[in-house]
């Protein structure tokens, strides 16, 4: 007959599983996202670069015919203003960091493939035209297309990630600071539904002459920053929002250079212009303030933390005891 096991043998005492390691803050930022915003700044340093230089020498290049230079070179300062941002990005850590600015990315790529190829019997590509306009357009629809399908991909395989414990919020947005992104995220935000989905109607309003393939292509770009004005406002933290903070100057100062130099085509006289300076204005004012808050916040925490450590306030960090972090 087998003999009982003993429970106390040596040889029966189950082995313990070592723990697992504890997963860090946040839901980490994928290498396929980093790798996507790094490409697409690339991408928009070069185009945005050329359809700026060439709109501010008073010609027009673009994907499709333009009435004049104004609108194809807002795209391109839109593109080169934010090229800045997305090299920053290969710097996160966390997709908290990364959002506020990947999203409305994902936007512009989606809005002007989109509207690339419901208006793809305006393109040179289709219709005809010089010979440098109909390579641009072919190298405008194929990058496009070839950039929505790998952020696609790289946006799965973010949700894919395995998220850790939530991430504290640092540097809190101040209460006087929301009701001011809020309109304006609402006004860039209506600006671009309204361009996007009526053109012929509110291309009028635009205070400079248009046809609908630039009234939607600016839509994107306009519907784009009030979703990334309103996320950040939505996050509520200006530590996470560096990337979309940097953003918003860049696009208005590159803007507001295309603005100039071809401000002879702008009815300044008509409510929509004054409206459009005001936006614009919005958009260098609310990245600069918000640099400004994220330097004082972190000056200041680093001076608290220094007082702190002089006084003998941490005695339990130099006793070998735990360390508060700051």
């Amino acid at each position: 007959m087998a003999q009982p096991t003993d429970p106390a043998t040596p040889g029966t005492t189950p082995t313990t599983r070592p723990a697992l390691p504890a997963a860090p803050p946040g839901r980490p930022l994928s290498a396929g996202v980093a790798l996507l915003a790094v490409a697409v700044a690339v991408v928009n340093l070069l185009v945005g670069a050329l359809l700026t230089i060439v709109a501010l020498t008073g010609h027009v290049l673009g994907a499709w015919p333009s009435p004049e230079p104004l609108s194809p070179g807002l795209l391109g300062a839109a593109m080169l203003g934010t090229a800045p941002a997305l090299f920053t990005l290969a710097r996160a850590r966390t997709w908290q960091e990364a959002r506020t600015l990947v999203l409305p990315l994902a936007l512009v790529l989606a809005g002007l493939f989109a509207v690339s190829l419901l208006n793809a019997h305006r393109l040179y590509i289709a219709d005809g035209g010089p010979v440098v306009s109909v390579l641009f357009s072919l190298g405008w629809l194929f990058t496009l297309g070839l950039l929505c399908v790998a952020a696609a991909v790289c946006l799965a395989g973010q949700g894919r990630t395995r998220p850790g414990p939530p991430v504290p919020r640092t540097v809190p947005l101040p209460g006087w600071a929301k009701p001011p992104l809020a309109v304006l995220g609402s006004s860039w935000l209506g600006i671009g539904t309204g361009l996007l989905v009526r053109p012929g109607f509110w291309a009028g309003f635009v205070p400079w002459h248009t046809n609908r393939v630039d009234a939607q292509a600016l839509g994107v770009w306009a519907l784009a920053l009030g979703v990334g004005v309103l996320g950040s406002l939505a996050e509520d933290d200006l530590d996470r929002t560096r990337p979309a903070l940097l953003s918003l100057p860049g696009a208005a100062l590159a803007m507001t250079v295309v603005l100039a130099a071809r401000g002879a085509h702008v009815d300044w006289s008509s409510g929509p212009a004054l409206s459009l300076i005001v936006m614009v204005a919005g958009l260098l004012a609310a990245g600069a303030s918000g640099h400004l808050l994220v330097r004082g916040a972190t000056g200041g925490g680093r001076r608290s933390s220094a007082g702190q450590f002089m006084s003998g306030g941490s005695r339990s960090d130099l006793s070998g005891g735990p360390r508060s972090e700051p």
